[in-house]
């Protein structure tokens, strides 16, 4: 009699538990009908939970993995590298033509001596090979500077793992910084630099737009407004003819090359514009990005001291545990 009305007393704790839950579920029940006398003879059917019935999100597939994989995109690093490739393709490329079309106009209508400009063409075909240069280059930094975006966003998100920096990663991302920084101050330069010949050429067109104003058009004082290429210290002063007047400007002004390496100039000096602003971005993402990487280093750091002196304690504890079950 003593063992049965002992498992009856460790029973009553559970049952009266159940009847506690019954009965507020049906007070509950009971409250619902009372306030809305027409829902008596509605069915209740149990609501299935979510391990008897099947989720697509419930389980790892490629939904998730889609959004891990966008969680992890650095999208200001991109937006920068579509910029600065942009850029760097726009000034290589328009600055390339544009300065094969300077040395054909040159050539044929300011100086007519291949020794006169014999420097200057030397001159533009190295800029020429230092385009190309410039062209791979930053093709390959854009990229590790993508990549870096990759790593820092991917790390500082915690997505593949526990997350980990090292002083020599921040090196790194401390080295790009400031190389980052020198690419820019020298961009500006360039893009200074590439407003030179947009600035020529407007003269030009402006001196031609002159030409063919009605004032001037058709009266003797066409033949005295002029372009003295020479002024601006391209071509040397012994250079024949090196000033053009009149008629035979406003011809140099309608021929296609003209044409095309003005508006390429122009294009030229927007692309460097838009790399300056690329590289101004990067700047702005790698700085902030090594922030990130230098707080969450101070942040690993204080976690594994922490740890470690949870552990000591730990330690502590089970060795005090032991010592007082060998005295006892």
């Amino acid at each position: 009699m003593k063992p049965a009305m002992e498992t009856a007393a460790e029973e009553n704790p559970e049952q009266s538990q159940e009847r506690k839950v019954n009965s507020r579920a049906e007070m509950e029940i009971g409250r619902y009908h009372w306030m809305y006398p027409g829902s008596k003879n509605h069915q209740y059917r149990p609501v299935p939970t979510l391990g008897d019935r099947a989720s697509p999100l419930s389980s790892p597939g490629c939904f998730e993995c889609c959004i891990k994989c966008l969680g992890g995109v650095p999208y200001a690093s991109l937006v920068a590298t579509i910029l600065c490739f942009s850029g760097v393709a726009l000034f290589c490329g328009c600055g390339h033509v544009a300065l094969a079309g300077t040395v054909a106009i040159l050539e044929q209508h300011f100086s007519t001596n291949t020794r006169d400009h014999a420097v200057l063409s030397e001159v533009i075909q190295l800029m020429q090979y230092v385009i190309y240069g410039i062209a791979s280059f930053f093709f390959l930094y854009g990229i590790i500077l993508l990549a870096e975006g990759f790593y820092t966003t991917s790390a500082v998100k915690e997505l593949h793992g526990e997350f980990k920096t090292t002083a020599c990663g921040r090196c790194i991302s401390g080295m790009f910084v400031f190389l980052t920084y020198v690419l820019g101050v020298a961009w500006l330069g360039v893009f200074g630099f590439s407003a030179v010949p947009v600035f020529m050429f407007y003269n030009i067109w402006s001196t031609c737009e002159v030409i063919k104003s009605p004032q001037t058009n058709g009266t003797a004082g066409v033949e005295q407004i002029c372009v003295d290429i020479r002024q601006y210290g391209i071509i040397p002063w012994n250079a024949f003819p090196g000033k053009i007047c009149g008629s035979a400007l406003e011809n140099i002004c309608n021929t296609n090359e003209f044409y095309m390496s003005y508006h390429l100039f122009i294009v030229a000096c927007a692309g460097a514009g838009a790399t300056v602003i690329a590289l101004i971005h990067f700047l702005m993402i790698l700085s902030s990005n090594w922030a990130y990487l230098k707080d969450a280093s101070k942040m690993q750091a204080y976690q594994d001291i922490k740890a470690k002196e949870e552990q000591e304690l730990q330690d502590i504890q089970s060795r005090s545990k032991e010592q007082l079950n060998s005295y006892t």
